[in-house]
């Protein structure tokens, strides 16, 4: 049974889904005024495993994820470069798609953006103001009332009298309460606005939230997510927001999953203390699996310290994994010397490795331990290459299929190998390798030492690596 740690009960809880067979996702998208760094990327990544999991479970997703295209920090970067705010968030909205992508996320169902749902806001905003949980002020700001919703603090686990105006709060003597939080801001000069019954203006930071979410996943449903740093004051918003408006009997988010930070010599990596790494700057040196890899050997909800040395950890990692894969396509491609062993000992241990697989991601989507279970198998399938490949083995086709459909149900959950190595091109690399390869043979047969450790070093330059095997040299990708 899966179960998963709701921040809410802060403990682990057996997952049963709103409706049967499908399962409804929220998860808070970024603020496009600049590139993506790797924390960004988490929340993604993580999101990215769990959805393929459901799904390779047979339950039908519905993921939504939004853009908070207007606020404050995208309006100060359209002042300083001196383009409309709608020319910031579109340009780094392709650069978010252009780093996911890299990174083997894939595209949620919806994206919603803050300027294209105003009127859903304008609703939202005026239900709390009728019903009491909300106040105008005299120049047209709204704001929530917190001490009109009784639970407000439950999901971070603070007390309202405890409580000290925090991030993106700021006092206002205007306010009923200092934790009082805008709903609707009023038009400022040269910012974007939309009319309103309180005048022009923009939403608040929280609103937006609970407006996308509820109009594409309705009053209730399965998981919200985020980072940590998102519990208060964020979500700690949307759920007031939210219950205030559709009433108390319904739940909202019934599942609350958070992502650790990712630190940088154990400090938070953010962009306002200008110590983050994008992703774009991050794949100047490394493939997009590689940072994928590094971020899944984690348990999403601990914390992730980043550093160039641990990235090259995760390369090295993964290219084990990554040569197992070339061994199974070379098994699988190849024709071998025939014999049937439909009960091998590889397919019992492969069967095994899934299972456990399995019970690691059913335990709160435990990807680390998840993992080591592809190293168990890769361990299996490697021996069993070598047995087939240089000891003359007959190959058993059927069995082999079978591992082979288990490697792979668990490399497409965690999201590994999906990226081409180039273009199609017709064989000609494969061509080409064999043709250098049978060059360097020539010149090692020919006592050419210095030609034949040359072309090895220049292909390892090229993280291209040539083996010798009984059935001749064999080439592969570091």
């Amino acid at each position: 049974m899966l179960k998963v740690y709701n921040t809410m009960s802060r403990q682990k809880e057996p997952f049963k889904p709103l409706e049967e067979g499908k399962v409804s996702i929220y998860c808070c998208g970024v603020t496009p005024y600049n590139h993506p760094h790797i924390g960004n990327a988490r929340p993604f990544v993580t999101w990215d495993v769990i959805r393929r999991y459901f799904s390779s479970k047979g339950y039908q997703v519905r993921y939504i994820q939004n853009f908070t295209d207007v606020d404050d920090k995208i309006i100060r970067t359209a002042k300083e470069e001196g383009l409309s705010w709608s020319d910031i968030s579109g340009r780094y909205i392709k650069a978010y798609f252009e780093a996911m992508d890299a990174l083997n996320v894939r595209h949620a169902d919806v994206y919603p953006r803050v300027s294209e749902t105003i009127p859903d806001i304008i609703r939202m905003v005026q239900t709390l103001v009728d019903k009491g949980y909300a106040y105008a002020v005299e120049n047209g700001d709204v704001f929530y009332s917190v001490e009109k919703f009784a639970g407000y603090g439950k999901l971070s686990g603070r007390k309202l009298e405890d409580m000290q105006a925090g991030a993106r709060i700021e006092v206002d003597e205007r306010k009923h309460h200092p934790m009082d939080f805008a709903l609707w801001k009023a038009a400022k000069p040269g910012e974007p606005s939309w009319e309103s019954p309180w005048g022009n203006g923009r939403p608040g930071w929280h609103i937006e939230c609970s407006a996308m979410s509820l109009k594409y996943l309705g009053e209730t449903f399965d998981f919200h997510g985020g980072g940590s740093d998102l519990i208060f004051p964020h979500h700690e918003n949307e759920i007031a927001q939210s219950q205030a408006c559709i009433g108390d009997d319904h739940s909202f988010a019934r599942y609350w999953l958070h992502n650790g930070f990712i630190t940088i010599h154990n400090e938070k990596m953010s962009k306002s203390r200008n110590n983050f790494f994008t992703v774009k700057d991050i794949l100047q040196e490394y493939s997009g699996e590689v940072v994928r890899f590094f971020i899944l050997q984690t348990h999403y909800r601990s914390p992730l310290d980043f550093s160039d040395e641990r990235l090259k950890e995760a390369q090295t990692s993964l290219g084990r994994l990554a040569n197992t894969q070339e061994y199974i396509q070379e098994l699988a491609d190849k024709t071998w010397p025939s014999a049937k062993e439909r009960e091998s000992e590889l397919v019992r241990k492969a069967a095994e490795c899934r299972a456990a697989f399995d019970e690691a991601m059913e335990d709160d989507f435990n990807t680390a331990l998840a993992i080591s279970q592809m190293f168990a198998l890769s361990k299996e399938i490697n021996i069993y290459y070598q047995e087939v490949a240089n000891s003359g083995k007959g190959f058993d086709a059927e069995a082999f299929a079978e591992v082979k459909g288990i490697w792979d149900d668990m490399a497409d959950i965690l999201g590994l190998f999906e990226q081409k190595k180039g273009a199609e091109d017709d064989g000609l690399t494969e061509k080409l390798m064999s043709l250098i390869a049978a060059i360097r043979q020539e010149a090692r047969q020919n006592k050419n030492w210095a030609l034949a450790d040359r072309i090895r070093d220049d292909l390892k330059d090229l993280g291209i690596v040539l083996e010798d095997t009984p059935n001749g040299v064999r080439w592969k990708r570091i």
